[in-house]
């Protein structure tokens, strides 16, 4: 029968694996408190790709995820994350970190340059053997490269995860975002470094210019448009950065971010640009999950690669809680609050798996390395709110017994 079905047909087919599965582990499972549904769907992509699926039923895998049906789920991947991105970008209260400028700058920078040391020297370690880093990279990029992937913060999914602890519009929730907002052009930044083409830099450079002057004309657009024709001349901003991004070499998901960054949040309804994001998540982020998981691979051994994810996941985790401790103590915070807002500020998800494809669609890491961290990813995301909830607990108890 599978011999006579067509591309479409089997196209729906993998569409249904996607959508089903994970929604099924999730709500028979309850894994809500450890695992929300993204990284359920995370950790199906990867139970879908060549490493497991691949591996039990290679002929299933071969019929199901064929050439034609993967080029078909990518053109979706890719504008999914794109307009992710670029929500992300848009969600940036770069105001209010500046407003709060010190505090936010000490706490930002410690929280980023800790694990950054950390992840740096692990990576450091993975040169000494073969196999890890990219045929495209140098050394430098490599190193610098885990290293931030170790020190990312992924904005979107914080903000849901504080949605759910309900400390999101308390202020200590807000004081978090500033921090992560920081952190998050910091890691954009130091990624277009990573990205620099000398063959194609003046491509690069002529694009930042460009943009720079294009976007003063497009903040006037905006701010003359309707609300609801600001959506979709943003999306049409998007496409146009995007491709501008990745014509210069830039990668398109760099384009999207900064077609992001340079919108206000003010522009939009703050409760549509919720459901925007909500909806994306629902509706095409998952497709992008499983793309991501269709790349893992395990040629070394499992073993290894859960030894080095394992590592990096200590490396990112130890870093983050000790940068926030240190600048805890140095803006002389309550007792508890930098455990807290360390522990939130260390989850990574859906910013750092997307910042692991670049560097693996630019062959500065190999697909083992990229298995390795998108395991770390999913573990750090995953120890979040059962760490978090108690601290918050005893928090409040704290407060209410000093009233």
């Amino acid at each position: 029968m599978h011999q006579t079905m067509t591309t479409t047909e089997i196209f729906l087919l993998a569409m249904l694996l996607i959508f089903t599965i994970p929604y099924l582990i999730w709500r028979v499972c309850k894994t809500d408190y450890y695992a929300p549904l993204v990284v359920v769907q995370i950790i199906t992509g990867i139970l879908l790709g060549p490493g497991v699926l691949g591996a039990a039923f290679p002929e299933y895998y071969q019929f199901v995820f064929n050439p034609a049906v993967i080029q078909s789920l990518n053109g979706i991947a890719w504008w999914a994350v794109m307009i992710f991105v670029m929500i992300a970008g848009i969600e940036l209260d770069l105001a209010k970190a500046w407003e709060h400028r010190f505090e936010s700058g000490v706490t930002a920078g410690l929280a980023l340059a800790m694990p950054l040391i950390f992840g740096s020297a692990v990576a450091l370690g993975m040169l000494g053997f073969a196999g890890w880093i990219g045929a495209g990279a140098q050394s430098w990029q490599f190193v610098l490269g885990v290293g931030m992937a170790c020190a990312v913060t992924a904005l979107p999914i914080l903000i849901l995860l504080m949605e759910k602890l309900e400390i999101l519009r308390q202020p200590i929730g807000q004081r978090i975002l500033r921090y992560a907002s920081v952190d998050d052009i910091a890691i954009w930044g130091v990624l277009a470094l990573i990205m620099l083409d000398w063959d194609r830099v003046t491509r690069q450079i002529g694009f930042l210019l460009v943009f720079a002057v294009v976007t003063i004309f497009y903040r006037r657009i905006m701010v003359w448009l309707q609300e609801r024709d600001r959506w979709y001349v943003g999306l049409i901003w998007l496409a146009a950065c995007s491709f501008g991004a990745d014509w210069a070499g830039l990668h398109f998901m760099v384009g999207a971010f900064l077609a992001g960054a340079v919108m206000d949040a003010h522009w939009f309804n703050q409760e549509k640009m919720d459901l925007m994001r909500h909806h994306v998540l629902l509706a095409i982020m998952p497709v992008f999950f499983l793309s991501t998981g269709l790349r893992t691979n395990w040629a070394m051994g499992g073993s290894v690669v859960f030894i080095v994810a394992a590592v990096l996941l200590v490396a990112s985790v130890s870093g983050k809680i000790i940068g926030v401790q240190l600048a805890g103590k140095i803006l002389k915070w309550e007792k508890g609050e930098a455990s807290i807002i360390g522990w939130l500020l260390q989850t990574k998800a859906l910013i750092m798996i997307i910042f692991v494809n670049i560097l693996l669609d630019k062959r500065i890491i190999t697909s083992e390395t990229f298995t390795a961290l998108l395991l770390m990813a999913i573990a750090s995301t995953m120890l979040t709110v059962p760490i978090v909830a108690p601290k918050l607990q005893r928090m409040k108890e704290i407060i209410f017994r000093s009233k």
